[in-house]
């Protein structure tokens, strides 16, 4: 049994007691409308017969008045004003969140493993193999009614807490039936009709489905359920013939060029509801479709030391074509009474990528010389989640039960990731390197069943004021399977110049794959595990009180005990021996949590929070299976050695809501972590590898700033500005975090063994911890005209740079960090709706990246090297809506 306790303990004994969101809004649909603390009671009244004050808070919006704690909202508004298409465009606009690679949200500087996501209250798996964390790009605003971001922890949420937890709420069934259909076209500058590689592959890719070209072929995959490796000890030569000609040639390996297409999507949604002898039976169906081009071009380089500084000693100019393909399908049916409803929600996703690219330069490797590598890639990334879910009322609405069961499963598939490989001639021609060929196929596979109850109490304490008890009940069981098999073609007697020389194709052909020229065979365990088993179960349960038991001082204050049991299992394809031993960690936790929310004038409120929470290490992070990013082109293996990390939440912020959807907000957050997972480089042999560790501590400082204002100008005469609603929002966020490395300090990292080695070595006593960015700043400017039925809106977004990787070892010294710079982006979204044939039509412009802001990692010593720098250029969109 493993115990945290809280160096502020005693204030939260002195305080609290146990309310999550989920009892906040656990009252009757009555109450929800005029929420006891917060009773509008006649001025008249107020003077001559009540004892207590009650501060009206009229213009606090009702999110922020019904949840007890520090969070932001994101509503269906907001997310119409900034346009963005799914749900990860949309959260890096608010206060204290940055988006990584477009996907991955980062709350306070955190990283992504420091969040949780959830869909309506329950958890996902994720489809990506290096995040456990379900990357947010995969959901399309348009099935989104709202996002909670609440950063300070109540304990009706997983224990698994650090920078926040986000909610996704989707569209629910509506009051009057409604069916839209939407069409968009866009590109971008550095993509669309401009010259770009690309490969065949199927003639159905653009559906995101593939007709059946990349499937594993029959003679291929009976050699992989063989527990067999394909080399000749293990086959015939015939065999292995065989073997090789069952892989598709032309289609998925060569590289061509064309003119890249536009970008376009469709989206159509519905909705009905209708009164029955069972209740109201609500139905919501929405679905759509996109299909994007990026082409990048930049540059990717390794340095190494030469005296006191860095040089890059491997240098590639990198090109490359992407296209992604999406399809979305949301139902929502739901059966509501006045004390009861009934909701069952499915979501299905469907994400693929089609790359192409190349990268060509200089090679440490290779001694120097010119190499060129060419990839053609497929990844398939595919989420569904069923869920159904009840909540009920009883004892006037003084009783409410909560509850809700889901099953969601993610896959991600990889087949045919194909890699090859040429050098350079005397006469400075390319020609085949046959040691560089690589061939990949690999699945992921997670299962997640979740279900909860909650139950609270609402008991009156006065006219104006009640106590919220909530108890409840949560179980998670979280299994994977992932696997990977690498195939190369080896030159049995060499090639002749004419065999290097010729297309890739024409190399590859059934005429060359023979028991004399090249034949298949198996690359396993060289790097770790081929394939792995993990499971995560977590049984859990709360308490907590939500309470005005003075008036105008709220508090809520629980605790969660959490019972986690996390494995991780390397498995060797071939009924051998894994090359590491099973990971297992297994803790209990008691995670108190308390909240003071004082609104001491009208209008005003000031929080303050503290809490314990945790952070479970990813299955990718203690799996020991070499992985390549393709967006880094980086191989990521992971460490069974790391641990659960601690962390201590102390949170306080003013808000001020001077006037109806307006407001100033200021807040300061403290975090203590004890051992933090950070992602270390690391050279093995002559590849450089990323993996992971526990630093030994760090803390974070931070503060959070946000407001906005609304302005009319009704004067005629002032023109274009008269008769428009004028918006200013704007957010910062300052962090300063600093990771503690004592001399006497150790980690262990996955080359040791399990032996612990000196924590300086990987990291600077002092650095910012991965991930954070100093400095984060949003601003919305823009206006609404009611009588035109347009809105404009101009955004910007600053981030800071950020570490993103520790810098490897050589030679005994420690090379600079990895560090990003995010910079600034400038958007702009433009829409009106108008009348056409008796219908009404939405327009909608948006122009994104309007500075040209560029990607780019470095490190610094002397020189700059350019790890990962590239082109993202100005994009632009139309879409045209009908609602009927």
């Amino acid at each position: 049994m493993k115990t945290l306790s809280l160096t502020l303990s005693g204030v939260l004994l002195a305080t609290s007691a146990l309310v999550a969101p989920a009892a906040a809004y656990a009252q009757s649909p009555a109450a929800q409308q005029a929420p006891a603390a917060q009773t509008a009671v006649p001025q008249e009244d107020e003077s001559s017969t009540l004892d207590e004050i009650v501060v009206l808070g009229r213009n606090i919006p009702e999110p922020n008045r019904e949840s007890a704690e520090v969070a932001a909202f994101l509503t269906a508004e907001d997310l119409q004003r900034t346009g963005d298409s799914d749900a990860a465009g949309a959260l890096a606009r608010v206060t204290g969140l940055t988006v990584v690679d477009s996907r991955f949200v980062y709350v306070r500087g955190l990283g992504e493993r420091y969040s949780s996501a959830l869909l309506n209250g329950s958890p996902l798996p994720s489809p990506e193999p290096l995040q456990r964390v379900v990357p947010l790009d995969l959901f399309p605003s348009s099935i989104l009614a709202g996002v909670t971001v609440q950063k300070s922890y109540s304990p009706n949420y997983p224990g698994e807490f650090g920078g926040g937890v986000l909610d996704l709420e989707t569209i629910d069934a509506p009051s009057d039936s409604f069916f839209s259909f939407g069409a968009s076209v866009g590109g971008n500058s550095e993509t669309t009709n401009k010259e770009g590689l690309v490969y065949y592959g199927s003639d159905s890719d653009w559906t995101s489905f593939d007709d059946g070209t990349r499937d594993v072929p029959g003679a291929l995959a009976l050699a992989f359920d063989s527990g067999r490796q394909i080399t000749r000890g293990a086959y015939t030569p015939n065999e292995l013939e065989t073997i090789g000609h069952s892989l598709v040639n032309a289609p998925l390996r060569l590289l061509q060029r064309q003119t890249t297409p536009v970008d376009f999507g469709v989206e159509m949604a519905g909705g009905l509801s209708s009164d029955s002898s069972l209740g109201v039976l609500g139905l919501v169906v929405a679905a759509g479709y996109d299909n994007n081009w990026r082409q990048r071009t930049g540059f990717k380089e390794q340095g190494q030391f030469q005296g006191d500084v860095l040089v890059p000693v491997t240098s590639y100019a990198t090109e490359s074509n992407q296209n992604d393909v999406q399809l979305n399908l949301l139902t929502s049916m739901s059966l509501t009474r006045p004390d009861h409803e009934v909701k069952w929600t499915n979501l299905y996703v469907r994400n693929t990528t089609k790359e192409a690219r190349i990268e060509a330069g200089p090679d440490f490797d290779a001694g120097g010389s010119v190499i060129r590598n060419d990839y053609t890639e497929w990844f398939v990334r595919q989420l569904f989640t069923s869920q159904l879910a009840g909540e009920h009322w009883f004892a006037d609405g003084s009783l409410n039960l909560d509850w809700r069961v889901a099953w969601a499963k993610t896959s991600r598939d990889a087949p045919y990731e194909s890699r090859f490989q040429y050098g350079v001639n005397t006469a400075g021609d390319y020609i085949h390197n046959i040691q560089g060929n690589l061939i990949s196929f690999s699945e992921l596979d997670d299962d997640m069943l979740s279900g909860g109850v909650d139950l609270s109490y609402v008991l009156p304490l006065s006219d104006a004021r009640e106590a919220v008890f909530s108890v409840g009940l949560a179980s998670l069981e979280n299994s994977r399977e992932a696997e990977r098999r690498d195939l190369q073609f080896a030159a049995v007697n060499g090639l002749t110049d004419e065999q290097r020389e010729s297309r890739v194709d024409f190399l590859f052909s059934d005429f060359n794959i023979n028991p004399n020229t090249l034949e298949i065979r198996e690359i396993a365990g060289t790097n770790g595990a081929s394939a792995y088993d993990a499971d995560l179960q977590v049984n859990a349960a709360y308490a907590m009180v939500d309470a005005e038991f003075l008036p105008l001082v709220r508090t809520t204050f629980g605790v969660r005990y959490e019972d986690g049991e996390q494995s991780v299992t390397p498995r060797d394809l071939f009924g051998g021996a894994a090359p590491y031993a099973p990971t297992t960690l297994e803790e209990q936790y008691w995670l108190p949590s308390a909240t003071v929310t004082w609104n001491f004038a009208e209008d005003m409120q000031l929080r303050f929070g503290a809490s314990q929470t945790i952070g479970r290490p990813q299955f990718r992070e203690l799996a020991p299976q070499a992985y390549t990013d393709p967006e880094s082109d980086r191989t990521f293996i992971g460490n069974p050695y790391l641990v659960d990390t601690e962390i201590l939440n102390l949170d306080a912020r003013w808000e001020w809501f001077f006037a109806r959807q307006q407001y100033v907000t200021a807040g300061v957050f403290y975090k203590d972590m004890d051992r933090p997972v950070e992602s270390v480089v690391v050279d093995v042999g002559n590849t450089r590898q990323q993996s992971y560790l526990n630093a030994p501590q760090a803390r974070i400082l931070g503060v959070e700033l946000e407001a906005k204002k609304y302005w009319e100008f009704p004067d005629a005469g002032m023109g274009f500005i008269a008769d428009k609603r004028w918006l200013v929002q704007a957010n910062y966020t300052w962090s300063d975090s600093e990771v503690i490395a004592d001399a006497d300090d150790v980690v262990y990292d996955l080359s040791g063994g399990g032996a612990p080695s000196p924590a300086a070595f990987f990291i600077a006593d002092g650095s910012r911890l991965q991930g954070q960015s100093e400095h984060v700043a949003n601003l919305q400017f823009g206006w609404e005209d009611d009588v035109a039925r347009s809105q404009a809106t101009f955004i910007v977004n600053y981030v800071s740079e950020r570490i993103t990787a520790r810098g490897a070892g050589q030679g005994g010294v420690r090379e600079p960090d990895y560090v990003q710079e995010p910079g600034v982006f400038l958007d702009f979204v433009y829409r009106r709706d108008f009348d056409m044939m008796g219908r009404e039509l939405g327009l909608a412009l948006e122009f994104r990246n309007l500075l040209g802001t560029d990607f780019d990692e470095h490190q610094e010593l002397g020189n700059t090297i350019r790890i990962n720098s590239y082109d993202l250029g100005t994009s632009a969109s139309a879409s045209l809506t009908a609602r009927f």
